[in-house]
C-alpha cells in the first residue's frame, strides 16, 4: 500500500521526527558519509521485512546494522582482536565489519539474513550520528534505493526510486564519499574483504567480494547490482555510436568523473553521474579506463557490477 513519503529537514525537529518514526516501525531513508541508507529498527522484524518489500531484495542478501558507538557495536557482535589494526583510533569513515552475532541481541533474524555472523557499521556523519543517538538503538540499513540500481548519494535520488514506499526522507544534501562502505570479515582470524568501498586497505589484502550463487557473506556481493537503465561498456577510450561518455582524466567524455584524475572526487560523483544518464534517458553509457589502484577498486568494483548481465 502506497504511503506519503514526507522530507524532513536535517534539524532538530526533523532528527526527532525521523526517530519517532523508526520507533513506530516505519522505514527513514537518512545520509550517511557514504550514500542514502534506507533505515529500520533492527529489533523490528516487521520493520526490517518492509525494507526487503519496499526495494525488492532478495532476503538471502544481509543488511548492515548501524550503531552509534564501538560500545553499541560490541553489543551486538564479537569483535575479534584483528580488527584492533583498523579501530586503534575509533570507528573509521566508511568502514562495517562482519563479526560472529553474540546471543541474545535481539536484532531479527531478517537482518542477518539467518547467519551466524551480523554486518555492524558507526557512521561518523553528523546526520547519521545525531539520527541513532535520538533513536537510541540499532538501524538496519541497506542502500535507499531499488535492489540492483544505483545507489542514492542525494534525497532526489532516494525519492526518485522510493517514493510512496517509505514514510520518510531526512534530507541531508549530498553525501561526501559517493560510495558505499568496504566490508571486512574475518576467516580464521584472518581479515578478509568482502566489499570494496570508501575505506581503503592494503592491495595484498585477501579479497572474497563475490557471491556464489545465493551464498553471500556480506551485502554488495551480488554480481549484477548499482545498474542505470542504459547499458554500460568499460574502459572505453572513445564512445561508439549513441553512447554517452563518462570521462575520466585525460579522456572528456560527456561529462568527467575527475578531469584531473583524482579517484576520490571520481569515487563521490561516481552515482550522481549514472543517475544523471538516467534522468537524460541514455540507453547506452561508455565509461572511461579507471586505474585499479587505491578507491579506484571501488569504483571499478561499482561499474564492473553496473554492467554485469541482468
Amino acid at each position: 500500500m502506497a504511503v506519503i513519503t514526507e522530507t524532513l529537514e536535517a534539524d532538530a525537529a526533523g532528527i526527532a521526527r525521523a526517530a519517532k518514526l523508526l520507533y513506530d516501525g516505519r522505514l527513514v531513508a537518512f545520509p550517511t558519509e557514504t550514500v542514502y541508507g534506507l533505515g529500520a529498527d533492527a529489533r523490528n522484524g516487521e520493520a526490517v521485512a518492509a525494507i526487503y518489500e519496499a526495494k525488492g531484495r532478495p532476503s538471502f542478501n544481509p543488511l548492515i546494522v548501524h550503531v552509534a558507538s564501538l560500545k553499541a557495536a560490541e553489543a551486538l557482535g564479537d569483535i575479534p582482536e584483528a580488527a584492533a589494526i583498523f579501530l586503534s583510533d575509533g570507528w573509521p569513515d566508511g568502514l562495517s565489519l562482519v563479526v560472529p552475532l553474540k546471543p541474545n541481541t535481539g536484532l531479527s533474524a531478517l537482518v542477518t539474513a539467518g547467519q551466524s555472523t551480523v554486518a555492524l557499521r558507526v557512521p561518523v556523519a553528523p546526520i547519521a550520528r545525531a539520527l541513532l543517538l535520538a533513536f537510541d538503538g540499532p538501524i538496519a540499513a541497506p542502500s535507499a534505493n531499488l535492489s540492483g540500481r544505483i545507489s542514492p548519494t542525494t534525497a532526489t535520488h532516494v525519492l526518485n526510486g522510493l517514493d510512496g514506499k517509505i514514510s520518510a526522507i531526512l534530507d541531508g544534501g549530498g553525501t561526501s564519499d559517493g560510495l558505499e562502505s568496504t566490508i571486512i570479515g574475518f576467516s580464521d582470524g584472518v581479515p578478509l574483504v568482502y566489499r570494496e568501498g570508501v575505506y581503503q586497505v592494503p592491495d595484498g589484502m585477501a579479497r572474497l567480494t563475490s557471491a556464489k550463487g545465493t551464498k553471500v557473506q556480506s551485502p554488495g556481493q551480488l554480481a549484477s547490482h548499482y545498474a542505470p537503465l542504459g547499458h554500460v561498456r568499460l574502459n572505453a577510450l572513445t564512445a561508439e555510436a549513441g553512447e554517452w561518455h563518462l570521462g575520466f582524466g585525460d579522456v572528456i567524455g560527456d561529462r568527467s568523473l575527475s578531469a584531473k584524475g583524482d579517484l576520490r572526487e571520481a569515487a563521490a560523483g561516481l552515482f550522481a553521474a549514472l543517475h544523471e544518464a538516467d534522468d537524460l534517458g541514455k540507453t547506452a553509457i561508455a565509461v572511461a579506463p579507471i586505474p585499479e589502484q587505491g578507491l579506484g577498486r571501488a569504483i571499478n568494483d561499482r561499474l564492473r557490477r553496473a554492467a554485469a548481465p541482468r
